[in-house]
């Protein structure tokens, strides 16, 4: 069972978080303005709601494999759930965590105002429930696409005995989260991300829905990282060698 270290506010006058803070912020900015961006170009081009779906998805995958490998100082997690499943799994200590939950929000946020300004005041594309999906059909819809995607990060970014680069695990998770808004984006909307939900809503300010896209995800994220660091991984040291209480 991976320990969790819980760190100390000392760590956020250390120059490697404070670079990793100001990557993870400029990779989640550039990939929300272009995933937000996706979306607001198709409702702007009326695109076919398909050709909409493939556009958006694309995006987000291209988006996606690129932020995680030039975001590389930081991890590149881009998305609360990720920092969650990685903390589970004893990668980062729990005080950076949540400077890093605040980066993405902030990143998120900012990203969605520039878009509004850029685009004429064109409202920034809620994720929300499609008609005649419950909330307990959407929650279980973003743990199931959050844990997916958490078991593709752990495979192909994490695990020690992975047989793909870093390169290749990031082009590989992209793939996943263009694969899962293929599959879940007609039903839940298919966020696995609350920073990437979030912005949106602010801009917006509607929050319709928006408490699934924090419970969904968080669920999905630490299951991830609990299940792939727990029963796949074999180490024989100390994950995150720290000085700090851990439990």
């Amino acid at each position: 069972m991976a320990k969790i270290a819980l760190g100390s506010s000392r760590e956020a006058t250390q120059p490697d978080c404070i670079k990793a803070l100001v990557i993870e912020f400029v990779a989640t900015f550039l990939f929300v303005f272009a995933g937000v961006g996706s979306a607001m170009a198709a409702d702007k081009l009326g695109a076919d709601p398909f050709v909409g779906l493939l556009a958006v998805a694309l995006a987000h995958t291209l988006v996606v494999a690129v932020m995680i490998s030039a975001g590389h100082i930081s991890g590149g997690h881009l998305n609360p759930a990720v920092t969650l499943g990685l903390l589970f799994g004893g990668h980062i200590t729990v005080f950076r965590s949540f400077l890093y939950w605040i980066d993405q929000l902030f990143a998120s946020a900012a990203a969605c105002y520039l878009l509004q300004y850029l685009t004429g005041g064109l409202a920034t594309p809620i994720h929300t429930l499609s008609s005649g999906v419950s909330a307990l059909q959407g929650v279980v819809w973003e743990i199931i696409l959050t844990f997916s995607l958490l078991f593709t990060v752990y495979a192909t970014l994490v695990d020690p005995k992975r047989t793909s680069h870093g390169a290749q695990g990031a082009i590989l998770t992209g793939l996943v989260v263009g694969a899962n808004i293929l599959a879940g984006g007609p039903f839940s909307g298919a966020s696995m991300n609350p920073a990437r939900s979030f912005g949106p809503a602010l801009a917006s300010w509607d929050w319709t829905d928006h408490w699934i896209y924090w419970v969904g995800p968080l669920i999905g994220g630490g299951l991830g990282g609990l299940v792939y660091e727990n029963f796949f991984i074999s180490r024989s040291h100390t994950i995150l060698p720290t000085n700090e209480d851990a439990f």
